[in-house]
């Protein structure tokens, strides 16, 4: 497949691997409404981040969307959208890459962009998510009215879609509701019971014999398909939808036949790649949600629509399910993530996360009625916690960091021995199961004791109780940890494959 080349490239793809591995911790005060919360917002670069999420969240997220700067050669007090093409390229790929090993497999990623990058946005998410992965372009209407100043004004920008796995993504992906313009259509002329409806065109392109049949109204007017067109059925089918009143010939019953959705058969649709700004919001819309949260003096510079996010939920997720976004901005995905019960998970460099992050979702548990808020019936409530990144679990040397506790030192064994998310309560030297093999870590973080019943040694003892933590696994084993004196037969005989801390953990 063509990729996209550039001076740094190989170096820009390793970096997503060399990022080193940092603890989350909490920061209680910035957090707000029910401490029990899962929702996350965090405080830092998003590479590494992003690169501390992976061992609790790789393959859970389902929904990524990110708005990163565009490239647009201007300046912005909020964040650097004046980056060199290369620079950008260097910052987008190692985080795409980190962005896919945490969505699920049936979830998707939506990225906003407009023309400076957009295009080679798409040649470097083929190579990131495969070209089969890629679900489409949106296009969204963005203003309201052409900008004069312009020899060709710029009316939109794009969501570039991607999913995980293309297939599992159709099976899972959402129908939106109809708009009130839409629903407005629906009539009930003939009084059915079964409610408002409206008619289509009961003709299809294209010559079948078998659809080419005489059709006589219920006043004896008579019908053939006009040229270059055949009946949408057959004729079976079609007397069968006489029979359940599903054909309409006009009010007179001499009309060419045309067949009946009833709305409440029909209220959702298959979303299109073209989404104006009447269904979705446009920039003076968001400009103003954001000047009611933050006043006038303290607006974010290109903020999205709360109802543009809204759309996009609503196709890629269902209530519960995680979403994500890493360049946060003003906070406008986790805001409306929270008012339509999806957890999230937001992740901001700059000191906004707190000047504008922060509030904005106090306001949401609060019950503010900007945005989608009428809309859902958001009444407020739920809660988050903020997180600011924390100690390296490895050195500069690539060895454990004394400070590292057994929970964090856990998670990230087992998503390197099973490439998924620790969900265990690490409270334990057996961590579980996987694919037939089980994994235990014997380590304490703190002691660093040696001594052959200090807790960090694989002794016979010690390897029957996580025997019987496993509840008698007889599988293979690999188990972490200080030092054995078992020898290589005894091993070999139980199965075990033992590797050393800190040498044998992969620091990368």
């Amino acid at each position: 497949m063509p990729y996209l080349s550039w001076l740094t490239r190989e170096e820009d793809i390793r970096s997503a691997s060399q990022a080193a591995y940092r603890l989350l911790e909490e920061v209680p005060e910035y957090g707000a409404g029910d401490p029990n919360s899962e929702n996350m917002l965090i405080q830092g670069d998003n590479l590494e981040a992003l690169k501390a999420l992976l061992p609790y969240y790789a393959g859970k997220v389902k929904c990524i969307y990110i708005d990163p700067p565009y490239n647009t050669k201007s300046a912005f007090e909020h964040y650097d959208d004046n980056l060199e093409h290369t620079t950008w390229l260097s910052m987008m790929v190692p985080r795409l890459e980190l962005l896919r090993e945490l969505l699920a497999e049936d979830g998707s990623i939506w990225v906003s962009i407009d023309d400076n990058e957009g295009h080679y946005l798409k040649v470097i998410m083929d190579e990131v998510f495969g070209r089969g992965n890629f679900v489409i372009s949106i296009a969204w209407q963005k203003r309201t009215s052409p900008d004069v100043r312009s020899a060709i004004s710029e009316g939109h920008e794009s969501l570039l879609v991607f999913s995980k796995e293309l297939e599992s993504f159709k099976q899972s992906a959402n129908k939106i509701p109809k708009s009130a313009e839409q629903i407005k259509k629906f009539k009930n002329p003939d009084n059915d019971p079964r409610g408002p409806w409206v008619s289509s065109d009961y003709t299809a392109q294209g010559y079948r014999p078998n659809q080419m049949y005489e059709i006589t109204t219920p006043r004896g007017k008579k019908y053939i398909p006009p040229e270059g067109v055949c009946w949408k059925n057959v004729e079976d089918v079609f007397l069968k939808l006489v029979a359940d009143n599903r054909i309409w010939f006009g009010k007179d019953g001499k009309s060419m036949p045309r067949r009946k959705t009833f709305l409440s058969e029909a209220n959702c649709q298959t979303p299109w790649s073209w989404w104006s700004n009447a269904e979705v919001g446009h920039t003076q819309e968001s400009k103003k949600e954001v000047k009611a949260i933050f006043g006038s003096k303290n607006v974010f510079d290109t903020p999205k629509p709360e109802r543009l996010i809204q759309r996009v939920l609503q196709i890629a997720t269902n209530e519960g399910d995680l979403v994500l976004d890493s360049f946060l901005g003003s906070g406008t995905t986790v805001a409306v993530a929270h008012k339509m019960n999806r957890r999230y998970i937001g992740i901001e460099l700059g000191e906004h996360a707190i000047t504008h992050c922060v509030p904005r979702l106090q306001k949401v548990i609060e019950g503010e009625q900007g945005g989608i808020s009428k809309m859902v019936e958001w009444q407020g409530g739920g809660g988050f916690r903020f997180y600011q990144l924390g100690e390296p679990i490895f050195d500069a040397d690539g060895t454990i960091n004394p400070a590292i506790r057994f929970p964090a030192l856990a998670a990230h064994v087992w998503f390197s021995e099973t490439g998924h998310a620790y969900s265990g309560k690490a409270d334990q030297p057996f961590l579980g199961i996987h694919d037939g093999t089980a994994y235990a870590l014997l380590y304490n973080g703190i002691l660093g004791d040696r001594k052959v019943n200090g807790g960090n040694v694989l002794t016979h003892a010690l390897l029957d109780k996580l025997q019987t933590q496993s509840g008698g696994h007889d599988g293979p084993w690999v188990i972490y940890g200080e030092w054995t004196p078992l020898s290589d037969e005894t091993l070999r005989t139980q199965k075990v494959l033992f590797k050393q801390t800190p040498y044998d953990i992969r620091a990368r």
